[in-house]
């Protein structure tokens, strides 16, 4: 009696395998390096979390997205590696070691740790902290706000995008020669 091997069944084994061999190394991450490739910043895992929760802390989720959810945290990371002076990514980088210390000498736990009140308080005290901590703050801070308005879910779902030169008002208020104002009604 003759075995005849099932085409099928080979073929769908074949795909399975490389499909595995495509996803096995995602699967090993390198540990304690940035889950995202930077060409000049030096960060670990441990600084990429501390960086993801301070973005949640600035912007927490509510019944908008946070900082988490839209991964800011990876942005800042990949602004600060692409777009500042290699004097401010060192800077960035110290300021992020900086926090960490001065955060666990301050709440007496690691800043992730903390309960979310006793974050935003530290937060609010930023200016205490030194000219490292604040230079690093601040560029974060601006970062992940720019980060947030130019973020997928922004600028579809809360942006009202107007085409230019925008509508048109027949009542807007204007200005007349004698400084007074008058309603002009159109054309």
């Amino acid at each position: 009696m003759r075995k005849y091997m099932n085409r099928r069944a080979s073929i769908r084994t074949m795909l399975y395998i490389a499909g595995g061999t495509l996803v096995l190394p995602a699967c090993f991450r390198q540990s304690g390096r940035a889950s995202i490739e930077l060409v000049n910043l030096k960060v670990s895992d441990e600084d990429e979390t501390l960086l993801e929760i301070l973005v949640e802390t600035l912007i927490p989720t509510t019944d908008t997205p946070g900082g988490r959810e839209l991964l800011l945290h990876l942005f800042v990371l990949k602004m600060v590696d692409d777009c500042h002076s290699p004097e401010d990514q060192q800077s960035f980088v110290r300021g992020l070691q900086s926090f960490d210390g001065w955060a666990r000498n301050e709440l007496g736990v690691p800043f992730g740790d903390a309960e979310n009140e006793r974050r935003e308080r530290l937060l609010e005290r930023i200016g205490d902290a030194g000219d490292a901590v604040g230079k690093f703050f601040s560029l974060l801070k601006r970062r992940t706000i720019q980060g947030y308005m130019n973020s997928q879910y922004v600028m579809t779902n809360l942006v009202k995008y107007e085409l230019v030169p925008g509508r048109y008002n027949g009542y807007f208020p204007m200005e007349t020669a004698d400084g007074s104002t008058e309603k002009v009604e159109g054309w």
